[in-house]
């Protein structure tokens, strides 16, 4: 029960020092993601990955400033808690005219269940719903930008303003022919759209601030005709200088169509997105409009706001659990070595817990398993890595957990389980999306499909490598085919970055005795790999090996490693763009200038 009178002085005074806390971090947050533009104006390409990196830990580190705060000058771990029932009034009294509410209700939350040491957010003291709307927010001062532009060409002057919507952006770099590329992307907008009749509301929206991510900043919008809606998106790229002392210049590299192009363009599975933005739950809603099929807390974690992305998902798991009656299973598969893993059958996501104990060959620890976790999350993920939730605390319905489940977590995790009455509660948990694991894929594969998988697979490895990333343990089964067919990697307990490997072959034997001999008789250091040795554990199916060795024998020779490797540390970062080489205008145009795509986008 809430108050029926704000009777505490001190409520109001803890509410403003939260909502201050929370406006420094997206201070911050903004800055950092508006400074995109420069870097890549500047190729700062290091630059641009450190920020994407960085930005990610700003939120805890505001969350813990602001604790620290409020316990300095307002002893808040003592505090009654009828007081922190006024505290939550207050916070909602002060979002009313605020440009980001749902995101300051997230930080209200994070730092209220940290300082009453609550985890399982079932309590009157958090926003366990959204109490302020965030439709139709908009910034009403003078000189902001809006959400996106609006613009109405004719069939006259389609081209010029095609060149207005993209010179409005001010890139502070020369296009090295804009006309060229606009010419190129009406091309692909008639062959889109076809012979179409030119409506009365005909219109370009485009969102007023570009994607960054990695080496290209994307144009992101929409044409509507009539009823017709088709979203695109514009990758725009930089040109290598051909001289020494020459400026980089600007070109577009394609025009992709269609909500399955933006999918693949915000996939779970890439870093998230750098985009300036004063209204986010704007952005959200002109994204989810041309991807309706993408819950809104995937579209808030790809644009950085992957704590606010968490609380949305969690909201979205706690009523899928009020509207199904399945029960949480072992999930089908392989058992991992290191990893517990369970899941929902009616819920597209897995849960995984590291477990208590390993089997003897797998040294390692719970804090160096979660660091790759982290490695991960605050890694370039290339579209070969799938993003994860981490939760701490998290309270599961008892009844809904199968009995072999129960003794499961019993046996390997019981430092994670707690059960209170009919709650079952987990103290570390990791989710991820659901995959099909690839050696099951390949079980019951036809031809056709088996000859993409493997050629998928190699590609998931060439795609990790170009981002400096070693798996590892390269079994099929740590590996996932999503919907769309595409291959992506989830067991990272041994992830290792490609440069601090050491790629060797394996030396010839110096007499029979060693030849012969079944066990390793040559020296292997921590960080040796021979790929040339991967052959036997990975290529036992006939059919599985002849197509591996004709799309990727190279990731068997230790050179092909080495090359990569070595080009990684001369400071060169590979493209590895989140859509078909195909698609590209290079392709189409036949020229063979324009850079070919490192790894296997």
């Amino acid at each position: 029960m809430f108050p029926q009178k704000l009777t505490d002085s001190r409520a109001f005074e803890i509410a403003q020092a939260m909502l201050g806390g929370f406006n420094r971090h997206y201070g911050l947050f903004r800055a950092t993601s508006a400074a995109a533009k420069g870097r890549f104006e500047r190729a700062d390409w290091h630059g641009q990955q450190r920020a994407q990196r960085e930005r990610i830990e700003f939120y805890d580190a505001r969350v813990d400033e602001a604790i620290a705060m409020l316990e300095q000058r307002f002893q808040t771990s003592h505090l009654p808690m009828d007081v922190w029932q006024q505290v939550k009034l207050h916070y909602i009294g002060l979002l009313i005219d605020h440009h980001q509410p749902e995101l300051a209700e997230t930080f209200f939350n994070s730092v209220c269940t940290r300082v009453l040491h609550h985890g399982y957010f079932h309590n009157d003291f958090i926003f366990v719903r959204p109490a302020v709307s965030t439709e139709y927010i908009e910034n009403e001062e003078p000189a902001a930008k809006p959400t996106y532009r609006a613009y109405y060409p004719t069939p006259a002057n389609l081209q010029e303003t095609m060149r207005r919507v993209v010179t409005n952006f001010q890139l502070d770099l020369e296009f090295e022919d804009l006309g060229r590329d606009i010419d190129w992307v009406l091309n692909a907008v008639r062959k889109e759209m076809g012979d179409f009749r030119w409506r009365t509301n005909f219109q370009i929206q485009v969102l007023s601030s570009l994607f960054y991510r990695n080496k290209g900043a994307y144009l992101v919008g929409k044409i509507i005709n009539g009823f017709t809606e088709t979203p695109f998106a514009l990758p725009i790229l930089h040109r290598e200088p051909r001289a020494k002392g020459q400026e980089a210049l600007l070109y577009i590299d394609a025009m992709l169509f269609g909500e399955d192009d933006l999918l693949m363009l915000f996939s779970f599975a890439r870093a998230y997105f750098l985009v300036d933005m004063e209204v986010p739950s704007a952005f959200v809603a002109f994204l989810r409009s041309m991807m309706p099929r993408k819950p809104r807390a995937e579209i808030y974690s790809a644009i950085g706001l992957q704590k606010h992305g968490k609380n949305l998902f969690y909201r979205d798991f706690l009523y899928h659990l009020r509207h199904s009656s399945d029960k949480f299973r072992i999930a089908p598969g392989i058992k991992g070595m290191v990893m517990l893993v369970f899941d929902l059958p009616s819920y597209p996501f897995v849960f995984k817990l590291i477990k208590d104990f390993y089997p003897a060959q797998k040294e390692t620890s719970r804090e160096l398993i979660q660091s790759k976790y982290l490695l991960v999350k605050q890694h370039d993920r290339v579209g070969r890595m799938a993003d994860t939730l981490e939760y701490s605390n998290v309270a599961f319905p008892r009844h809904r957990f199968e009995d072999e489940l129960v003794a499961e977590l019993k046996h390997f995790c019981p430092s994670l389980l707690e059960i209170k009455g009919d709650d079952l509660v987990l103290k570390h948990v990791y989710i991820e999306r659901r995959m099909v694991p690839l050696n099951i894929y390949l079980q019951e594969a036809t031809p056709p499909q088996m000859e993409h998988a493997v050629l998928e697979y190699g590609n998931a490895i060439k795609d990790l490598l170009a981002a400096n990333i070693f798996p590892g343990d390269m079994l099929w089964k740590n590996f996932g085919v999503t919907r769309n067919g595409k291959v992506v990697f989830y067991d990272y307990d041994e992830i290792e970055y490609m440069t601090d490997c050491n790629f060797r072959h394996v030396p010839q034997p110096r007499n029979e005795e060693e030849e012969m001999s079944a066990e390793v008789w040559y020296r292997v250091g921590p960080r040796d790999v021979f790929p040339e040795t991967f052959g036997p554990f990975l290529l036992g199916h006939p059919g599985v090996r002849e197509l591996f060795m004709r799309h990727h024998a190279d990731l068997l020779d230790a050179d092909y490693w080495s090359r990569h490797k070595q080009r990684i540390q001369a400071g060169h970062v590979h493209d590895v763009f989140p859509y078909d080489p195909h698609k590209r205008f290079a392709y189409t145009a036949g020229q063979s200038f324009f850079p070919q795509v490192d790894g296997a986008a």
